[in-house]
């Protein structure tokens, strides 16, 4: 019997971040991105870039270590300490840190 191929990708000994967008009418969905993407940074920055129209939920994994988490307000915390640098901030983002607030 044939095993199905593993959906992890090699060296992938890293957390991965993916964000949940809302697109209205349309519902929700997981984001696709490059393995490059998936990165804390790199979503931090795409947020800012405007990248997602209306993000709700943010969550981080490693397969490798077995884990998995909702990272939704620590990723709301870290754009909030970023303000200051930058000039501005896209609605989306606003509205992401509005809902987004610790509890």
């Amino acid at each position: 019997m044939s095993r199905s191929p593993s959906i992890v990708p090699q060296g992938a000994d890293h957390d991965v971040y993916l964000v949940l967008n809302d697109f209205g009418r349309l519902g929700r969905a997981w984001c696709e991105a490059d393995e490059e993407g998936t990165h804390r940074e790199a979503v931090i920055r795409q947020l800012f870039e405007d990248h997602y129209s209306h993000p709700v939920r943010i969550v981080a994994f490693n397969t490798a270590e077995g884990w998995s988490r909702d990272v939704t307000t620590d990723i709301a915390d870290e754009v909030r300490r970023r303000f200051s640098e930058y000039e501005e901030v896209p609605h989306s983002v606003q509205e992401f840190l509005e809902s987004a607030v610790r509890r």
